[in-house]
């Protein structure tokens, strides 16, 4: 699944890339636009999630399915409040806190239990299953209700047709988006 931590920063990269409908003429209405079609599930964040789930090659259909569905919920499930908007010309950096379940707990307590349960994902021959233990992460995973709350400095720039663009995110602010976000290391 690390190769899907990747895959979904190519897919917020996708995104930005192709626009958000910004057409407010705020650096705030950009940023809402954003995190909107999030939250709407829009049809090109449900093409690029599809893209990147199904390129998951350690995954099952069934797991394939499974993981769409927590990442929807995920992203609609989203929350978000504007906290500041700040303007120095064509320039803007607008403050957004989020709230998204916390997958990234989620994962580093599985690979706990992995850990000191080794037997319970090992095959009839006695080795060990990937499999069983994706099975086990996703249904942990699909469980979680846990919510985390991070804060995000969008930073803008107004294009030539007056409109309000969002620079690329640094791939620490796209995990925080996705629940992914190791916050050990802070």
């Amino acid at each position: 699944m690390k190769k899907l931590v990747y895959l979904i920063v190519v897919v917020c990269m996708c995104i930005l890339l192709t626009g958000c409908g910004c057409m407010k003429k705020t650096a705030r209405g950009a940023v809402e636009d954003f995190l909107d079609q999030y939250k709407n599930l829009s049809s090109s964040v449900i093409e690029d999630l599809d893209e990147v789930v199904d390129s998951e090659p350690d995954l099952t259909e069934e797991q394939k399915d499974k993981y769409r569905d927590i990442l929807k919920k995920q992203y609609s499930d989203l929350e978000y409040e504007i906290l500041d908007e700040n303007y120095d010309g064509d320039k803007a950096v607008v403050e957004a806190k989020i709230v998204v379940y916390d997958l990234y707990k989620v994962q580093e307590d599985a690979t706990v239990y992995l850990s000191e349960n080794t037997d319970e994902f090992n095959d009839e021959n006695g080795n060990y299953d990937n499999s069983k233990f994706l099975d086990y992460k996703l249904d942990q995973m699909q469980k979680n209700t846990d919510t985390v709350e991070y804060t995000i400095e969008f930073n803008l720039t107004k294009d030539d047709n007056d409109t309000w663009q969002i620079n690329e995110l640094s791939e620490d602010d796209l995990e925080k988006i996705h629940g992914i976000y190791n916050y050990d290391n802070e």
